[in-house]
């Protein structure tokens, strides 16, 4: 039986940087980490690359996990989806107040796309991280509109 997410799975060409500033704008804690070297046919077999070799880090913040990786080889390449690319196309980030953390995160130099807006329901806006990766983030202002699950999940310590 499925018992939920446990975590999601980024890669990056600098594991530094990526967990830095997920550190510092989110703030994400590690909890973990690792790597391995070229000729780990185990790995090779479950990742479906030959001869690959990274680092990882797993990161942590109430109960999202997300396992930064960063590959030695084969060399990754870069992708920038837009929102109607097909796969998975942004993160959602749970705000008390979607305003402050707007703010708050261009002051760090996030970069978005607008100010949050929205309904009576929800506001949000969108923005991307360190690699471009798109991250959303959302209020959940009348809990009665069908999003509350946030609620229930919401981030603990």
């Amino acid at each position: 039986m499925i018992r939920g997410v446990h975590h999601l799975a980024v890669s990056t060409p600098d594991i530094g940087r990526f967990v830095d500033h997920y550190e510092r704008w989110f703030g994400f804690e590690r909890c973990g980490g690792g790597g391995w070297e070229p000729g780990n046919d185990r790995i090779d077999t479950m990742v479906g690359l030959q001869d690959s070799a990274a680092r990882y880090q797993m990161i942590r913040l109430g109960n999202l996990y997300i396992e930064v990786f960063e590959y030695s080889a084969p060399q990754g390449r870069e992708m920038h989806p837009r929102m109607c690319d097909h796969g998975l196309i942004h993160f959602c980030f749970y705000c008390d107040d979607v305003f402050a953390e707007y703010e708050r995160l261009r002051g760090l130099g996030m970069e978005f796309a607008c100010p949050p807006g929205g309904s009576a329901a929800t506001r949000a806006t969108y923005g991307r991280d360190c690699d471009g990766n798109v991250v959303e983030l959302l209020q959940i202002v009348d809990e009665s509109c069908g999003f509350a699950f946030g609620r229930a999940v919401a981030l603990s310590a």
